[in-house]
């Protein structure tokens, strides 16, 4: 894991620079996801979440839940396409996960990947070495305002 200013970047996960959203392949027919530390910072105290239901197909880039934060009501985009098979049923109860455990228990969903060589083009490794300059440049413009 590298640190950039307060902020983690985990090197096995890939980002959706979009978004800030995050994807763990687990299997290769599971692919966990989530919203990064930069961008459950950047919305503030997050309120509700509303799930697109399992079985909804989504491609990349396509909402797989909607957050509503203080200040803001938007999507968390998926990172990949592929049908949602799972979704965190725990951030229902204690939605503060998200923003306390953005990589761990405030996972959002697991989507089962139907273009993951496809997608992954399209996304950024943490390990990769200009991700941390990816991330400095995702807190400078949504932190750091």
């Amino acid at each position: 894991m590298a640190r950039v200013d307060s902020f983690e970047l985990k090197e096995d996960l890939y980002y959706w620079p979009r978004n800030l959203s995050w994807a763990k392949i687990e299997a290769p027919n599971r692919v966990r996801i989530g919203l990064s530390d930069v961008a459950a910072k950047a919305v503030g105290e997050i309120v509700f979440i509303r799930f697109r239901p399992i079985g909804t197909t989504v491609k990349q880039g396509q909402p797989i839940a909607v957050i509503e934060s203080a200040k803001w009501v938007g999507p968390i985009e998926s990172p990949v396409s592929g049908k949602i098979i799972e979704v965190n049923n725990e951030l229902r109860k204690n939605i503060k996960l998200i923003i306390n455990d953005p990589y761990g228990a405030g996972w959002v969903a697991v989507v089962e990947p139907s273009n993951i060589d496809e997608d992954l083009k399209n996304l950024i490794r943490g390990s990769d070495p200009k991700a941390i300059e990816w991330y400095r440049e995702q807190i400078a413009r949504l932190i750091k305002q």
